[in-house]
């Protein structure tokens, strides 16, 4: 018989309006054998090590009609975010037991993942695991690929950022800096702007929500 274990999750106790509260959600503790199933091929079972908290979950707390590119969560069951984790079990021939990956895993402390096609190996364990939350993870692949694929920047040019406090935004600022581009932000407090100015490079930033006239800002 599998060994198993205590699992904490965090839990949406019913669909959200407006600002998430405390009482949307829930922790609630079950058990979990720490073994894959019989009968659940290519399925991985990982101990959750760091998770990730990004604007675009809120969006599922809410039930939708229309279908999105992520589907909503389902209350009752955990949250689920993109996190950094370690195999403790696999009958999927991509991942083995030991294995540090990053990608889709629930808000617990233990996740069955039946279908891991958005895991990913960490090449280099050596690095702050943390990191894979964040440049190393869907923000730096969404920072990179939006500026570097999609903007084709040039040396020289101005680069204006809303949101440029973000886990995306300050570092498309960074990558614009690195470029040699002069780079603008805007954020919605004075504690960002400094924020943006002092320690993460920017040429010129501002508080968009004093800002009566944005085109002046901006010039």
């Amino acid at each position: 018989m599998a060994e198993v274990a205590r699992n904490k999750k965090v839990v949406l106790r019913h669909y959200v309006t407006g600002f998430p509260k405390e009482e949307d959600m829930e922790v609630v503790t079950e058990t979990i054998p720490l073994k894959v199933p019989d009968g659940s091929p290519g399925a991985v079972l990982v101990k959750n090590l760091y998770l990730s908290c990004d604007p675009y979950m809120r969006s599922r707390m809410s039930k939708h009609e229309d279908p999105s590119y992520v589907p909503d969560f389902v209350p009752g069951e955990a949250i689920t975010g993109f996190g950094v984790a370690k195999v403790i079990d696999s009958t999927h021939s991509n991942f083995g037991k030991g294995d540090l990956v990053w990608g889709m895993t629930g808000w617990e402390e233990y996740s069955l993942i039946q279908d891991p096609q958005s895991f990913f190996k960490i090449r280099y364990p050596d690095l702050p695991l943390s990191y894979y939350t964040g440049i190393l993870g869907m923000p730096g692949f969404t920072a990179w690929v939006g500026f570097h694929e999609v903007c084709f920047p040039k040396e020289g040019e101005y680069v204006f950022i809303s949101a440029a406090s973000g886990a995306v935004g300050q570092l498309v600022g960074q990558f614009a800096k690195q470029m040699g581009c002069y780079v603008v932000g805007s954020a919605g407090s004075d504690e960002k702007v400094e924020l943006l100015k002092s320690k993460l490079g920017f040429d010129e930033a501002f508080n968009y929500k004093k800002e009566t006239d944005l085109i002046a800002a901006l010039n």
